[in-house]
């Protein structure tokens, strides 16, 4: 018999079911405070290493307080729309996995996805298999699992290593494609106010 298998066997008994369950509760909570941890740390580290041309924000979990699912950078200049480098973790069914790439502030036109920059930019990441909707300008999945047992492990043995490996897949997008984030910003900057219309109008719309 596995370890594991005794360990279920003996939870599943029922003088020993209450205490399973509060274990079970309080195991929850810690992996939630785990991977906030995770998210305040990596927006801490990248904060430095972006703060020249980049603006980082923390994505809050939206049906819980003070917890943190993602982080996103915004152009130190308050442009109406823009492309915005981001990561966050996404639940899919089989747990929380986290995602990377360039987010669309408010939503874009067809002129704003005509703009060349732009069709440039997309070109190139797409060329690299990143994908794209209406939301992202182009994404792809990491091999991060924020919640599940091995992450959690390896992170609370070494968090500056973890850190760093999730810091290196954002900095990369950003860095290997610095002039043509930049140079789509720019034309975004740019682009008449009538051509910008708000994400939640266009999602009120469905």
């Amino acid at each position: 018999m596995s370890e594991e298998r005794a360990v279920l066997d003996f939870f599943a008994l029922p003088d020993n079911l209450p205490l399973a369950l509060s274990v079970a509760d309080q195991t929850d909570r810690l992996r939630e405070q785990m991977n906030t941890r995770f998210w305040s740390q990596l927006i801490a580290q990248l904060a430095s290493t972006l703060a020249p041309h980049w603006r980082i924000s923390a994505t809050e979990d939206r049906n819980a307080a003070d917890s943190l699912v993602g982080f996103y950078c915004t152009p130190l200049n308050d442009q109406p729309i823009c492309l915005r480098p981001m990561m966050e973790q996404q639940n899919l069914g089989k747990g929380l996995q986290i995602y990377a790439g360039l987010m669309w502030s408010t939503a874009p036109t067809p002129e704003h996805l005509a703009l060349p920059a732009v069709t440039a930019l997309r070109e190139t990441l797409s060329a690299q298999g990143l994908k794209g909707n209406e939301s992202f300008l182009a994404w792809q999945w990491t091999a991060l699992y924020p919640r599940r047992k091995d992450f959690l492990l390896r992170y609370n043995a070494q968090p500056d290593v973890v850190i760093n490996e999730a810091s290196a897949l954002i900095t990369k997008l950003i860095f290997s494609h610095q002039a043509q984030i930049s140079a789509a910003n720019v034309q975004l900057a740019a682009a008449p106010r009538s051509m910008t219309i708000s994400l939640d109008k266009l999602r009120s719309k469905k």
